[in-house]
Parts: C-alpha cells; structure tokens; sequence
C-alpha cells in the first residue's frame, strides 16, 4: 500500500488546487481552492472556457459579482468530483472587514444554493484576522461553515476555536520558509517549526475539547506531511499528492486525539489579547500580511483578466 492510501487511513486527505484532472485523480474526499489556485487553473487551455463561459453569461454584472461566479463555478464542478465540502474563498481585500466578510459569505453561500449545492458541501474560507474570525462567528450561528485560513500561530487557533468556527488552515510551509529564511536551516521531520505549529494547535484543541477541525496545509515536501498523519484533515497540491502515490514505506500515525496533552494552560483571548500575542510573533505577523497581499494581488489579476475579456 502506498504512502497516500495509508495516510487515508488517518487522516482526511483533501485536494489543494483548482485543477479538476488532478482531483479526478487522487480521490481526495474534500478540495480547496484559493484566488491563487483559480487564476492558476483559469491561464491553462482545458479551463478558460469556463472563464469564458462566466463572462459570456453574465455580461451586465459588476466584475465583482463575475468573480464570485466564477469561484462557484469552479466550486461546482469540484463538487461532482468529489463526496464532501469544498473551500470557496473570500476576497482577501475584505480581510479587515467584519461586515463586509458577512455578507460576501451570505452571497458566496447563496450562490451555491442556487446552483443546488447545499451549504453542508461549502466551507467559506477567510482570513484569520480579528475581524475574520468574527465574521466566521457570526456566518457558523447561521449555519453557513466557515474555514479560516492564513493562520500562523496559536492566538489565532485559539480565537477560531472560541467562535465555533468549523475547521481553521494551519500554514505548514509558510512558517517553514521563515525560519529556513531567518536560520539558514532546512528543517526536516519533528524538527520543522510548521509541524511543530499544528501539531501544538492540534493537541491544544484536543485537550480541551474543541470541536474546531485542524487541517494542515501548505506544505512543501512529503515530511512535513507525513510527520501530521493523524491531523483531522491536511490539504495537499497534487504534485505531492503524487509523490505519496508514488512511494511505499510504513506511515505512522503521529497525532492521536487520546493522547494529546496542550503545552500550555487555558488561553481566553480577547480582541487585546490576540492582537498583543500575533504582534509578539513576528513570522505570524508577518506572514499573515504577506499571505493577505498576495492573495489580494492574484485577485486583482483574476478581475483584470475579466475586465479584459468584456
């Protein structure tokens, strides 16, 4: 049995991309998506006629509105692929924005109910900000799941978990970049810090008893995934996907829901708190403004794209 079926056993593998060939191929049960991913997916030749499809159909609306569709677009057709949810996620513009995170989620969801897909199968992703992770609070009383991504440190987790939230995106391979860039160390296994980040949050929530889902994701190599088996869910590009396909050897499972014990007390974080925590953490603050404008600047290409194309 190769790696990917055994990490199956443990864990729920989830497709990170916009590419529909590649999901058709791993089985994943749930996919994710993201402004990056989708812009990706748009500039190859088998999806620009979904764009084009987007454009033609709706010629009138705001170029806003055309995005949206196009996300549930590509939300939908994810959706006949695979048996769960998928990640559909809101503009990272919004990300300072309580109010305005609301209602593009209440839109987001709308939209997919009106293509028949029932909100069961969407997680809304937004960023894990303070102002995110109250729009989440108030989406998840409506039923309306949310997933909070960008998120680096545990304040942030913890937050998420506070507010009901369904499932939070621990980034593995982000917070391995900023150490590697600050040390000079390639991390390998136990040792790297983005591993050391979930499986912190992981045994934080199991330990006291919080039903938010910990899905590892962006990763960077095949260690860092397979030190996680055992992670509620971990989310993986397909060429690492591949890679587990491709290679056999014994996976252990790592993280056990019994067995997790939390390395610090009880945190209550207020609005003071997490802001006063994130700012002591200089890569989480850091890379979650870096992830922000990135996610921001490949949003802006994806409406000029469209601007283009009218």
């Amino acid at each position: 049995m190769n790696q990917l079926e055994q990490l199956k056993q443990y864990t729920t593998v989830v497709a990170d991309t916009g590419d529909f060939q590649s999901i058709k191929a791993y089985a994943p049960r749930d996919a994710t998506t993201n402004p990056s991913l989708i812009l990706k997916a748009v500039q190859k030749p088998e999806y620009r006629p979904l764009l084009e499809q987007v454009v033609r159909d709706f010629p009138d609306a705001p170029v806003g509105e055309v995005v949206d569709r196009l996300l549930i677009a590509f939300g939908v057709e994810i959706l006949k692929l695979i048996p769960g949810r998928v990640s559909t996620e809101i503009d990272a513009h919004l990300s300072f924005d309580t109010e305005a995170n609301v209602k593009k989620g209440r839109e987001l969801i709308a939209l997919y109910e009106q293509a028949g897909i029932s909100r069961e199968r969407v997680l809304i992703k937004i960023a894990s900000t303070w102002e995110g992770i109250r729009a989440a609070e108030i989406l998840e009383k409506e039923g309306i799941h949310c997933n909070l991504t960008l998120l680096f440190a545990l304040p942030q987790a913890i937050a998420c978990a506070e507010a009901n939230v369904q499932l939070i995106s621990p980034f593995v391979g982000r917070i391995y970049d900023w150490y590697k860039k600050q040390t000079g160390t390639d991390y390998q296994g136990a040792d790297d810090p983005g591993v050391q980040s979930v499986k912190r949050i992981y045994n934080y929530f199991r330990a006291y008893g919080y039903k938010t889902e910990v899905m590892g994701a962006s990763f960077r190599n095949t260690s860092q995934i397979l030190e996680l088996a055992g992670c509620d869910l971990l989310t993986i590009s397909p060429d690492l996907l591949q890679k587990l396909a491709d290679t056999d050897g014994e996976v252990t499972r790592k993280l056990v829901p019994e067995s997790a014990a939390a390395d610090v007390e009880k945190l209550a974080i207020d609005e003071k708190t997490f802001r006063f925590m994130l700012n002591e953490d200089a890569m989480a603050t850091e890379k979650l403004a870096e992830g922000i404008r990135a996610f921001c600047a490949d949003s802006n290409k994806l409406t000029d794209m469209i601007k283009a194309m009218r």
